[in-house]
């Protein structure tokens, strides 16, 4: 596996990829288009922290100019559903730090910007990146009971499966959906976790 590059960057494209020279040998790699900046003009010594993505038919680099942007783009593959397209996608749109901050407010909208990710996704996201990227669950929640959340979703104040039910409705989910999700839910738990289990659910069944 390829953790790292140092060489010279020869050529980038407007398709996002880099093509970096190491000993003789060039690499294409990956980069989030927000980093173009930062990674230099051809000719450029360059550093790129890599992930190496293997496929049956495949093997792809990406890269990132800081650790951080790689952890990142780790803890988002990590998620359901998510591949690396999606992933390098919401880098490109965000840096970590301002990942960490949408995650800890439950900012959907921040998410939605990235293309490809509608506000379903986003909302599950959210949720499982919590405890991939070790953000402190102490922000207002997305179905806070008695408060209206980020989502706009306003909590009843019933039982967790009850504000579970409320908050999918709230995302656009259909009766059905809500039904099959709800009845797949453990007997005990918290709001917060018996969503995250109902979203993975939901998207499972798509």
């Amino acid at each position: 596996m390829i953790g790292s590059l140092r060489g010279v960057l020869l050529d980038r494209t407007a398709r996002g990829d880099v093509l970096v020279e190491v000993g003789g040998v060039g690499y294409r790699v990956q980069v989030p288009t927000s980093a173009h900046a930062r990674i230099g003009d051809p000719g450029s010594p360059v550093f790129l922290h890599v992930h190496t993505h293997v496929r049956d038919d495949a093997i792809i680099l990406y890269g990132f100019p800081t650790s951080e942007e790689r952890e990142c783009f780790d803890a988002l593959l990590g998620a359901h559903g998510v591949g690396p397209g999606v992933a390098l996608a919401i880098l490109s749109v965000h840096s970590p730090a301002a990942l960490r901050r949408a995650v800890a407010t439950d900012d959907v909208d921040a998410l939605t910007l990235v293309p490809g990710v509608g506000k379903k996704t986003a909302a599950r996201l959210l949720l499982e990146l919590k405890s991939r990227l070790d953000v402190p669950d102490g922000e207002p929640g997305l179905v806070a009971v008695g408060s209206a959340g980020p989502l706009g979703i306003i909590g009843i104040g019933g039982s967790p499966r009850a504000e579970v039910r409320a908050a999918l409705a709230g995302l656009g989910y259909g009766a059905d959906e809500v039904r099959e999700a709800t009845q797949a839910l453990p007997d005990e738990g918290g709001v917060e976790d018996l969503l995250r289990v109902a979203l993975r659910t939901l998207a499972t069944a798509r």
